[in-house]
């Protein structure tokens, strides 16, 4: 009769209403238990106990954070429970988003302040503990849209956007850069400067290929966004006191030969191929129009013209 009672018990009766509740690390049976009872997802926690030790699930619930109906019934609530089917909240990493932006999104969900958030990203021990090329995990947390359990530690998810990044270096990729002599690292610091650049995906090949060009000829990148790096902050216009600001820092190329000592932000896809496969052009210089996209010279006279009708063009508009 008893045996009865329980399986009946076990089906229950759901309504619309939801709850959302915790199950802690090490929680007991009984604790579990009242801790559904409480918030209305079963009846009688005397007799879920002893249900689940007649499942012999004692010891497989996982802990975290779930969300059941009220009346679910013991046999869906148990289920839940042990499948470790746990609430997850979705987050999004844009592309071209840098350690600092990311530490923001994911401080909250691994229940840390911003601050230690963004320190231990930058930590190249943790990069170190996860074979990233370097010098930090800058640029290889892949910008893409992940669920997490509320309370995930942090170095967890920098393990899974690390795992997804490297997903995107296929047999293709590699062979690609391979062609190039670069090392991974060269690649995807090009890849995040081009990113930085491009408002418009179909520009990134001609953006890499000025950039390519640059460095063939041993000419300084001369790129903004890498100066904004060094400045910690992204500006609509760059001054020359901003750059003058910061001449001493390595990410600085207008005043450091070559690639800086690492990626400036986590590039997407469009902007890794655009650093593997190059335009076929000559252009060394261009320079953003107000829509965004970008004028392109081969020599710093038609460059500056370029630059002077664009000039023109703003006043004559009021931009």
């Amino acid at each position: 009769m008893a045996l009865i009672s329980l399986t009946l018990a076990a089906c229950g009766e759901t309504d619309n209403a939801t709850e959302r509740f915790v199950i802690p690390p090490g929680a007991t049976v009984g604790a579990i238990a009242e801790t559904l009872a409480v918030n209305g997802i079963l009846r009688r926690p005397r007799l879920f106990s002893l249900y689940v030790r007649l499942k012999g699930a004692d010891d497989d619930i996982k802990a975290g954070t779930y969300e059941l109906a009220r009346n679910s019934g013991w046999s869906e609530s148990l289920e839940t429970l042990v499948a470790g089917r746990v609430v997850t909240i979705a987050v999004t990493v844009p592309e071209g988003w840098t350690l600092r932006q990311i530490a923001k999104r994911m401080a909250p969900i691994a229940g840390i302040p911003v601050d230690s958030a963004a320190r231990r990203l930058l930590n190249p021990e943790l990069s170190n503990s996860l074979a990233a090329p370097g010098p930090t995990l800058e640029g290889y947390l892949f910008p893409e849209t992940y669920r997490f359990a509320p309370g995930v530690r942090l170095e967890s998810i920098a393990g899974i956007l690390f795992e997804r990044y490297k997903t995107a270096w296929t047999a293709a990729r590699r062979a690609a850069l391979d062609s190039l002599g670069m090392s991974e690292r060269e690649l995807i610091t090009l890849a995040s400067i081009v990113q930085a650049e491009a408002r418009w995906e179909e520009e990134m090949p001609l953006i890499s290929a000025v950039y390519h060009n640059r460095l063939r000829r041993r000419m300084r990148l001369q790129a903004d966004p890498t100066v904004q790096y060094a400045l910690g902050s992204r500006r609509s216009r760059l001054l020359f006191a901003d750059i003058e600001s910061v001449a001493d820092n390595p990410y600085n190329t207008y005043t450091h030969s070559g690639l800086p000592p690492g990626p400036i932000g986590a590039p997407g896809l469009a902007a890794i191929d655009a650093a593997l496969h190059p335009a076929s052009v000559r252009y060394l210089y261009f320079v953003a129009r107000p829509d965004g996209k970008h004028e392109f010279s081969r020599s710093l006279v038609e460059h500056n013209r370029k630059i002077q009708e664009i000039r023109r063009a703003r006043r004559q508009t009021g931009g």
